[in-house]
């Protein structure tokens, strides 16, 4: 997947809104950032740590842990460019709901891929 892809997925889930912190755009629904574009090779995605734990044993080669203590909460950085199409939607996905309201959660129903 290309950023371009990326970033049209990313604001193709509800309320999605493109927006940026100190100078690094990311992307939130409700005012909660759920992906992070720090670098051009990678996003960050917002993971709890036992989503964050699965993900790095089943894709250790696309995904890795933010250092320090946002990794520790689950921050983890997926290398969208060279990961699957499937597991760069699954886990933007994830992030999404980690980071939506419940009320907003229940008015959609998000179908994993796959």
């Amino acid at each position: 997947m290309n950023q371009e892809e990326l970033i049209s997925f990313a604001l193709s889930l509800p309320e999605a809104v493109e927006s940026a912190h100190h100078g690094t755009r990311d992307f939130r629904v409700r005012s909660k950032i759920f992906l992070t574009m720090p670098e051009q090779d990678y996003c960050v995605v917002r993971l709890t740590p036992d989503q964050q734990h699965m993900t790095l044993a089943v894709a250790p080669d696309d995904t890795a842990a933010v250092p320090g203590g946002w990794g520790q909460r689950g921050s983890t950085r997926l290398f969208y460019g060279k990961a699957s199409d499937e597991l760069v939607q699954d886990l933007v996905r994830k992030s999404w709901q980690n980071a939506a309201p419940k009320t907003l959660q229940r008015q959609f129903v998000i179908i994993p891929s796959g």
